[in-house]
């Protein structure tokens, strides 16, 4: 109780803090452009966040994980620049760059000393605009990529995420792993790489967020400069979605000791007036750690886990309340019913005043704090442009949250959290002698397919980096 009422008094003082980005600059990158722009010169360093309408909800069937393979070779050669000569480019000017895909973008991510922005951003034009995909570097990539996948497949956390997916979202492609599956991404070839690419690297949807040691003139024309041959066609929208959920208890066998439950709802867009109440909402139920409802429920009072969380994240064409948690064998199904019986509770009586304050004090308090770098504003800026926020919400995001009263927050509780609703996967054996419907699961490590051979590609899901409380991420491919 004392580090707890010790950390609302901290976030009580940061929550009067102004937040250091609170002024944001727009830069006019033409009308299908969005560029925010937060001037800083403290340090000189300038951090960039762009994000691609290249996700992987984009991926052609039979071809999950292109998107993700295509983001892991932007740094792999381009124009007269091989693999090793872009790296050591890079390497040579300490300049930070990353790209990952998540399920609606592409996401990179370049950090640089003033003076090697110029040079940043020309090596990030040729990675647009030229991209070489070279059969050695393919290759490589290839191999990591699958390495990866065959690593989940022995991780319970990873093998009910995607298996959570795939029922959740049934037929869309939102249902594949991000990074796809060891045959689809076996049968990815330079040629296919090329053309996804040419088709989702463009300006067209494009969201830039910069942070850092420039004035706006020298980054309208940095910036201009950069995405001027860049294509500038439009992407098909993803298509709409159903229904979402598959409620009930499904299992996916696995010769491990602590099984982990992925469970989830429907949850809010991010458009709609009741996702800010939903995310007040979330911290209480689980998205606030140790000061959560089902923390105190499963962990606190019955020792079930060391730790249960949930999230509620919005992508562009659906929303889920989505959790996890993992106990022994034996717990497994106790632990997803006293999930279900907390939730039940909170639907139908809400929060308490105290734990509403409380969740305020810290979801304001704590906002702050994502400033605190230019890479953190940069970062922070780019997820509400991904959001489809306007310029203005990061000046009035606190005082939207400070406005949640207990009526908006029980209203969203009984709209949110239906434990009849609720899809929950296993992975793992429950050991109580119940029988539970059983889910294919795929084979374990298995050879690398021989480069240039097309196998069958099943889909299965992985779940992605939420808003908050984090519950799985997507994964990148770790490069030497």
């Amino acid at each position: 109780m004392i580090r707890r009422a010790l950390a609302v008094f901290v976030f009580a003082l940061l929550a009067a803090v102004p937040v250091r980005a609170a002024t944001i600059q727009n830069i006019d990158l033409g009308k299908n452009a969005t560029v925010w722009f937060a001037e800083d010169h403290t340090v000189p360093v300038i951090a960039f966040n762009i994000s691609l309408p290249a996700g992987s909800g984009y991926d052609p069937a039979g071809k999950a994980g292109l998107a993700a393979f295509a983001g892991a070779m932007m740094d792999e050669g381009a124009g007269d620049l091989s693999s090793k000569a872009f790296h050591e480019a890079l390497a040579n000017r300490a300049i930070g760059f990353s790209a990952r895909a998540d399920r609606d973008h592409l996401v990179i991510s370049i950090t640089t000393l003033k003076e090697n922005a110029p040079e940043a951003m020309r090596l990030l034009q040729m990675a647009l605009t030229r991209p070489r995909f070279e059969p050695d570097a393919l290759a490589r990539v290839r191999t990591q990529i699958i390495q990866s996948l065959q690593q989940d497949q022995a991780e319970p956390p990873r093998v009910a995420g995607r298996a959570f997916s795939s029922a959740f979202f049934g037929g869309h492609p939102y249902a594949h792993a991000t990074l796809g599956e060891i045959g689809s991404v076996s049968g990815i070839t330079a040629a296919d790489l090329r053309g996804f690419a040419r088709r989702h690297w463009v300006t067209h949807g494009l969201k830039v967020a910069v942070a850092g040691d420039i004035t706006k003139p020298a980054l309208t024309k940095l910036l201009g400069d950069t995405f001027k041959p860049v294509s500038n066609h439009a992407v098909p929208p993803l298509p709409n979605i159903g229904r979402l959920g598959r409620p009930g208890v499904q299992v996916v066998p696995m010769p491990v000791p602590q099984p982990t439950a992925i469970f989830g709802l429907p949850g809010i867009m991010r458009a709609d007036p009741d996702f800010i109440p939903g995310y007040v909402a979330n911290y209480i139920l689980g998205g606030g750690g140790f000061s959560s409802r089902l923390t105190d429920e499963v962990r606190v009072k019955r020792g079930l886990t060391y730790g249960v969380s949930t999230s509620l994240t919005a992508y562009t064409k659906a929303s889920v309340m989505m959790g996890s948690v993992a106990t022994r064998a034996n717990a497994i199904r106790q632990t997803v019913q006293v999930v279900k019986d907390t939730m039940a509770k909170f639907a139908k009586e809400g929060p308490t005043q105290t734990e509403l304050d409380d969740a305020k004090t810290y979801l304001t308090g704590s906002f702050p704090m994502a400033f605190a770098s230019n890479g953190g504003t940069a970062s922070q800026l780019g997820t509400f442009q991904r959001q489809n926020l306007d310029i203005g919400y990061v000046a009035r995001r606190n005082s939207l949250i400070q406005a949640v009263t207990i009526a908006d927050v029980r209203r969203v509780a009984k709209r949110l959290y239906d434990p009849a609703k609720l899809t929950v996967v296993i992975a793992g054996t429950p050991s109580d002698g119940r029988p539970a419907p059983q889910v294919a699961r795929p084979p374990v490590r298995p050879e690398p397919p021989v480069p240039g051979t097309t196998p069958p590609a099943p889909s299965a899901p992985a779940a992605d980096k939420p808003l908050t409380g984090p519950v799985t991420t997507p994964q990148t491919v770790k490069k030497p």
